[in-house]
């Protein structure tokens, strides 16, 4: 459950400013047709998170101990640090794509979502769980959570918090998960450096 509820948490509040917050936004805007841009934001996370979850979980088998988890905790602190940086508009995802409205959506989000600060979040959620399709669905569920709003009341939910104050809550809390881990690892005994 701790997995479960950590990736969800972690990702809806990362999300909130992301630049796939704002396609969200600009795809409701856009085609003012709810449902198919909800369904498709969720199938292309489905699709997105799962695969990140994977590697996170496979990288961490391969690579094990003291090492590792230094790693993911240094990775945890660099995603503090990227939370604080404003992601800019990318209206042209929602333009290169064709189709319908789902479509649309589902690739414009999958797109985007590469190389994301929360896919790399899930993947090194999974790394630090080694579950996947727990952290996948936690994840997910933290996607909607975040854009679900967004598509639903467009712009004017970000004027509801300033987006500087979520994102200094996302970089705390990506801070103390990366402690956290470092911490786990610099105490575990017989660890020398």
């Amino acid at each position: 459950m701790e997995a479960f509820l950590v990736s969800t948490g972690l990702v809806a509040v990362a999300e909130i400013g992301d630049k796939t917050q704002l396609l969200a936004m600009i795809l409701a805007a856009k085609f003012r047709r709810p449902v198919p841009i909800i369904l498709g934001i969720l199938v292309a996370t489905i699709l997105n998170h799962t695969g990140a979850a994977a590697l996170g979980f496979v990288v961490a088998r391969w690579l094990s101990g003291p090492t590792f988890q230094i790693l993911v905790g240094a990775g945890f602190i660099a995603m503090a640090l990227w939370a604080l940086i404003p992601d800019k508009d990318d209206e042209g995802a929602a333009n290169r794509a064709a189709g319908g409205v789902f479509l649309t959506t589902v690739v414009a989000f999958f797109l985007v979502e590469i190389g994301d600060k929360t896919q790399i979040a899930t993947t090194l959620l999974a790394a630090r769980f080694q579950d996947v399709a727990v952290v996948a669905a936690g994840t997910t569920l933290g996607m909607m959570i975040a854009n679900v709003p967004a598509v639903l009341l467009g712009e004017a939910a970000t004027r509801i918090v300033p987006l500087r104050y979520v994102r200094v809550g996302a970089a705390l809390i990506f801070l103390i998960l990366g402690a956290w881990v470092l911490a786990a690892a610099f105490l575990k005994p017989g660890i020398s450096f």
